[in-house]
């Protein structure tokens, strides 16, 4: 569960290294974003020379969080770290390389570009 004011790990290689959600897009009312949420965040720590600087308003997606997911069958994923991938209005990831697994649920909800960049896919 991710909400305002968390700090979450970059898993992509867009040059941004943590950020910090500052809002949660899709509902006026919700409190926590969850896998396969877009969230406004800004980063907080970046590669020096990078494209993308400190203190910027960008999107990402959320692909890992601490708190476990339960998917329609029963079963229970859960990871050691909250983590997001930098995406632009369309959807697309704006780094070339993803790090660390992704769930096959982000298909179903048209992340199909991060999907096909990810190493593993749970």
């Amino acid at each position: 569960m991710i909400q305002p004011q968390t700090y979450l790990n970059v898993a992509d290689n867009s040059g941004a290294r943590k950020i910090m959600c500052i809002r949660i897009i899709g509902a006026s009312f919700q409190k926590y974003a969850h896998i396969g949420n877009v969230i406004i965040a800004v980063i907080k720590e970046a590669v020096p020379n990078a494209k993308i600087e400190e203190s910027e308003v960008i999107r990402a997606v959320v692909i890992r969080t601490s708190k476990e997911f339960q998917r329609n069958d029963g079963t229970r994923i859960q990871t050691d770290e909250n983590a997001a991938i930098i995406v632009d209005q369309k959807g697309n990831p704006k780094g070339t390389r993803v790090f660390g697994p992704v769930l096959h649920e982000l298909r179903h909800w048209n992340f199909t570009k991060i999907i096909s960049l990810a190493p593993e896919v749970l």
